[in-house]
């Protein structure tokens, strides 16, 4: 069987039509929704291998009820997301859902100027954020993702690049100083007292990092720029742990860590896209080739290379999608293979498609953790070619 063959008897049966019966609040979801399921059916209409009904179909049910604009709209949820997934549609140079498209661009542009503006006035206060307003996910830097790939020349993000130059300026709160992006509450899973640092691409500065990057990298700037790249660069330089298999940063730091310059944890955590070396290399790859370093190229090439030469490290990969598996790992892997200028990424990226391209269609049907996005790191493991939608630009890697 040939690849879309392959991929429409695992994935077409659980992706084919959506639940007519399903939480309409949650269709604008690019996380867990309809909007996320739309992706594969807009990679698949695009590389002929499917039809352009079940992405009517699918868009249908993501905006089933209102589509938000309010201030918390984000990648993940309401317009941007959603405009991120029409401009998708588009890849091909065919100018589909323009007037939709058109309006969603600038419902997008209009919260983002007030979501900066919002970030700013905290900042001002001299008040620690919470990763909401700037992370992937939720925040300003996900905005930014669909804003540079498809409006680059857009005050809006203008505004974006300002803002998060602005974050990495370091703020002080009770006598101690601290990044400007150290987060007042605590990270999902535990509790920190004085809030915590996180490294995450998902919901940390590592997000920030690699969209002020990925900018740079297409010459899109602001002023201070270069030096924001710097700053968190040294950050992670700062946090970097050589360990017996190579190098690796902490998931987040403490306040109380933060004191003591060193993390808690003993050994890296598991390899993936949204915490880990994987998300992280894959970040100060894209840095180093920002900025012409060939050196903090290399460096970021060989501390991914020794986390995937790590068995201990990959056997801690147990899920099959984007976010916290094997999915993300591989397209995470694939896209640094292209750019590297170390031998040996190419080889590892094949290795994990030969495993990852045997997994099977979890239940849940989204993008972030389920079989829609499982299905679209299958499709660039089959084929071994750029996604023809750009779908993973919402990931921060390409």
């Amino acid at each position: 069987m040939n690849a879309a063959t392959i991929l429409e008897t695992r994935f077409g049966p659980r992706l084919a039509a959506p639940d007519p019966s399903g939480d309409t609040a949650l269709g604008q979801s690019l996380v867990t929704g309809a909007t996320g399921v739309v992706l594969w059916h807009i990679e698949r209409a695009l590389t002929g291998s499917g039809t352009w009904e079940p992405v009517r179909a699918w868009l249908a049910a993501a905006t089933r009820a209102d589509v938000t604009a309010a201030d918390t709209a984000c990648l993940s949820y309401g317009a941007p997301g959603l405009a991120f997934v029409l401009h998708a549609a588009g890849a091909d140079g065919h100018d589909r859902y323009r007037n939709a498209r058109d309006r969603l661009d600038a419902a997008t542009a209009a919260l983002t100027h007030r979501r900066a503006e919002a970030a700013h006035a905290r900042i001002r206060r001299g008040e620690l954020p919470a990763f909401a307003e700037y992370d992937l996910l939720h925040g300003l830097t996900g905005i930014g993702v669909h804003l540079l790939h498809h409006t680059p020349g857009s005050d809006a993000l203008a505004a974006v690049l300002t803002y998060l130059v602005a974050l990495t300026r370091p703020l002080t709160v009770h006598g101690q100083t601290l990044p400007g992006w150290w987060c007042a509450h605590d990270p999902h899973r535990f509790y920190t007292p004085g809030g915590h640092g996180n490294f995450g691409m998902a919901h940390g500065i590592t997000g920030p990092f690699a969209l002020l990057a990925q900018a740079q990298r297409r010459g899109v700037a602001v002023d201070g720029q270069s030096e924001a790249i710097a700053t968190v660069t040294a950050w992670f330089d700062q946090w970097r742990q050589d360990g017996e298999s190579g190098p690796w940063w902490p998931e987040t730091v403490t306040r109380e860590e933060a004191t003591a310059g060193c993390p808690n944890s003993t050994g890296p955590g598991r390899p993936s896209w949204c915490y880990g070396t994987p998300g992280i290399a894959r970040a100060l790859q894209l840095a180093a080739i920002a900025t012409a370093d060939t050196h903090r190229q290399d460096a970021a090439e060989h501390a991914l290379l020794a986390c995937l030469a790590d068995p201990r490290q990959l056997a801690k990969v147990t899920d099959p999608g984007l976010c916290h598996g094997a999915a993300g790992l591989f397209q995470t892997v694939w896209r640094a293979a292209r750019d590297a200028r170390t031998p040996g990424l190419g080889c590892i990226a094949r290795s994990l498609a030969d495993t990852f391209t045997g997994q099977h269609a979890p239940e849940d049907t989204g993008f972030l953790e389920g079989a829609a996005g499982q299905a679209l790191a299958q499709a660039t493991a089959f084929c071994d070619r750029p996604p023809a939608s750009g779908w993973d630009a919402c990931l921060l890697i390409t």
